[in-house]
């Protein structure tokens, strides 16, 4: 029997799905989908592209080819075949794990890209984000941080807001590419904080953040796991987290909300399978990634990258994602966010 989980990566990936990664035993792959050749019913192998961080995916399918060929691993005792499936904006893993059979073997990996911005950001999707999947679980949410470059003159978000303001037009900022969550971002903050800035996309938020360092963007909404290693190197300035609360997990920095009101948004990442999928292997999948998420091991490694682990049950899960996909479908819209 084969079991297909397919991996939806957005640009705004980063180390801390790369935990999730680790935490699991997967490897990761960029918009894929994994198919898993498997004699018991029911398991929870998921694989993804590897990656330097996923330390504990290798132990837990051996080697990986270090190339997007198809290829086999062993987890847990079976055979991983990883079939890489990239592209159309995040949608087409979505899409084909929408279309699979409700029978447990295909499973999607998402993002608030995936499951939300896209819905603002697409006039047609091929798949309808809220009737076509069943939620199985959360696995992390994380803020983004407003980082600036150095050279700015600058010490705080309201600093910025009142350069910005003076300087219309003028100063640019980087994003994982167009239509992704940082890329959200940013025209929320334009939106929220009234100033106009420059979008650059990049391919991924590392990449962005590399081109903040270099001084080629002058500001980035990072994701924790890009930016953390920068923090205190002086190489970067990080000024607020974007959720509306104070993040635990990076307790120094004051919130966006706290300079421009109203300004929240908070990077989550989860688990979905095709609609009809049996709700007693929902239920099952459930208690298994949250058993996973639970060991202490993978709270720790989750929180060294600026994220924390969602313990969440099936119908919390389905009620979280339908509020997230209609706020932030309604917030691209309103932001005027364009993938073009």
């Amino acid at each position: 029997m084969t079991t297909r989980i397919s991996c939806e990566r957005t640009n705004a990936g980063d180390a801390n799905a790369e935990s999730l990664v680790c935490s699991f035993g997967i490897h990761r792959f960029r918009s894929h989908r994994v198919r898993f050749r498997s004699a018991k019913r029911r398991q929870l192998p998921i694989a993804f592209h590897p990656t330097r961080r996923a330390v504990s995916a290798r132990r837990a399918f051996g080697r990986p080819r270090s190339d997007h060929r198809p290829s086999s691993h062993t987890a847990r005792g079976q055979p991983v075949v990883v079939d890489n499936r990239p592209g159309a904006g995040t949608t087409l893993a979505a899409d084909i794990v929408a279309k699979s059979p409700p029978d447990g073997y295909t499973l999607l990996f998402q993002d608030i890209t995936t499951h939300g911005i896209n819905a603002g950001l697409y006039s047609k999707l091929p798949y309808d984000e809220r009737s076509d999947f069943s939620a199985i679980a959360f696995a992390s949410a994380s803020p983004l941080v407003l980082t600036v470059h150095p050279s700015l003159p600058i010490n705080s978000t309201r600093d910025l807001v009142t350069l910005a303001r003076a300087r219309p037009g003028q100063i640019n900022y980087g994003s994982s590419g167009n239509g992704a969550v940082l890329h959200l971002a940013g025209e929320l903050f334009k939106k929220l904080a009234h100033v106009d800035l420059v979008h650059v996309p990049y391919k991924g938020s590392p990449p962005a953040v590399t081109a903040l360092i270099s001084g080629e963007v002058a500001l980035v909404f990072a994701t924790t796991g890009s930016v953390i290693p920068h923090m205190h190197t002086g190489k970067v300035r990080t000024l607020a987290v974007t959720t509306s609360h104070r993040s635990p997990l990076l307790p120094e920095l004051p919130t966006l909300n706290e300079s421009v009101a109203g300004y929240d948004l908070v990077l989550y990442q989860g688990i979905l399978a095709p609609v009809k999928t049996p709700r007693e292997l929902v239920t099952k999948l459930n208690a298994e990634i949250n058993a996973i998420m639970s060991k202490t091991a993978s709270r720790e490694q989750w929180r060294r990258l600026g994220a924390e682990p969602v313990i969440i049950s099936v119908d919390d899960a389905a009620r979280r994602f339908a509020e997230e996909i209609s706020k932030l479908s309604r917030m691209a819209v309103e932001t005027g966010a364009k993938i073009d």
